[in-house]
């Protein structure tokens, strides 16, 4: 227990100094160097770069080093990268990006559920956007129950879909409202407009009417934005 709770730390910490920038591409980093900074164990610094390697952040060769990557070459969409983002310096770059990527991935997948999706998919979908209504109106948005069945809807709506590649960014997602209510842009009372898209989208998917889950899920979203870019200052 104490060894993954260590690999845990240790990863978090390591990740996100190279996440910050303030290990910056082209760095050189050793093993014994880590092994002193971290006061553990080779074996663990060496499971450790071997993470951070299969997300495309550091690669490692002989007689030069472990050498930090260019940003490009990182996994972008891996939870721990974007967690370690939404911790740091580059949050609102980081919250910007992932919440323009919800806007345009978020109808077309409300779309697709409204065509493809089953009988128990769109139940459960319609029972979280309910859920989710109680918890606003009872100025619980701030919960972590709220934040959970938040997480638990959109993640069915992306899975609903029917597509994999959509259903496979259900974490991505999740990183993302975790981090609006870590950044406290989450309110204890949702605005009921909000509430009302979800549970609209959610019937729409339910009726099997494409159109009006695409427009409600747009809807969602299109607020979502609007928020984070008054935020972040963006004016682009």
């Amino acid at each position: 227990m104490r060894s993954a709770k260590q690999h845990s730390g240790v990863l978090d910490r390591l990740g996100e100094s190279i996440a910050s920038g303030d290990r910056a591409p082209g760095t050189v980093l050793t093993l014994g160097g880590l092994e002193e900074e971290f006061g553990v164990s080779r074996t663990l610094v060496r499971e450790v770069v071997r993470v951070l390697e299969s997300m495309g952040m550091l690669e490692s060769r002989r007689r030069v080093g472990v050498t930090v990557r260019p940003h490009e070459d990182w996994n972008q969409f891996d939870p721990r990268l974007i967690r370690w983002r939404l911790d740091g310096p580059g949050r609102n770059a980081q919250l910007l990006n992932l919440t323009e990527l919800r806007a345009a991935i978020e109808p077309a997948a409300a779309r697709l559920a409204a065509a493809r999706a089953d009988e128990a998919a769109r139940h459960r979908l319609v029972e979280l956007a309910a859920r989710l209504k109680e918890l606003g109106e009872a100025r619980r948005g701030t919960d972590p129950e709220y934040l959970a069945t938040d997480i638990a809807y959109h993640e069915q709506l992306l899975a609903a879909s029917g597509n994999p590649m959509l259903a496979a960014l259900g974490s991505t997602i999740a990183e993302v409202l975790t981090g609006r209510t870590a950044l406290g842009l989450m309110p204890r009372e949702p605005a009921p407009g909000a509430l009302e898209d979800h549970e609209a989208t959610a019937a729409a998917v339910a009726a099997g009417d494409a159109a009006t889950a695409e427009a409600r899920a747009r809807a969602v979203v299109t607020e979502v934005l609007e928020e984070v870019t008054d935020v972040t200052g963006d004016t682009s």
